[in-house]
This record gives structure tokens, sequence and C-alpha cells, in this order.
């Protein structure tokens, strides 16, 4: 799966956050260490929202690309 995420370049180096993932962000010196720490962002929070709504019924819906 892909996700949209915009980068900024910062003093420190890349701030990097998912924009349709609210509190979904990180940051690396580089863009390429900014990018792969993301992916781990990514997916720690996919696993969160997973635990906390597991209980929950559930549907999924299928849409077309943008």
């Amino acid at each position: 799966m892909k996700y949209k995420v915009n980068l900024k370049k910062t003093e420190e180096g890349y701030s990097v956050w998912v924009p349709g993932l609210p509190g979904c962000w990180s940051q690396g010196k580089t863009e390429k260490e900014a990018l792969e720490n993301i992916k781990d962002a990514l997916q720690a929070y996919l696993e969160t929202v997973e635990e906390l709504t597991k209980d929950n019924e559930s549907r999924y819906v299928e849409i077309a690309n943008a």
C-alpha cells in the first residue's frame, strides 16, 4: 500500500508526515533516512489503530484512485 507523505527540510534534517493520518510523523538527518523512518512510524500507527478498534464493528469500502 502506498501513502502520500510530505517532507520539509529543517535545520536538523528533514521532517516527514502523513497528511491523511493525523499525528503520524517522523524525521531524519537526510531525506532518505526520514523516508525510512516514516515507514516505521506508519506501521506503528496502523498497528495501534487496529488494536484500538479491534472490538468495533467494521466494514470496508473501495474507492477509485484520484
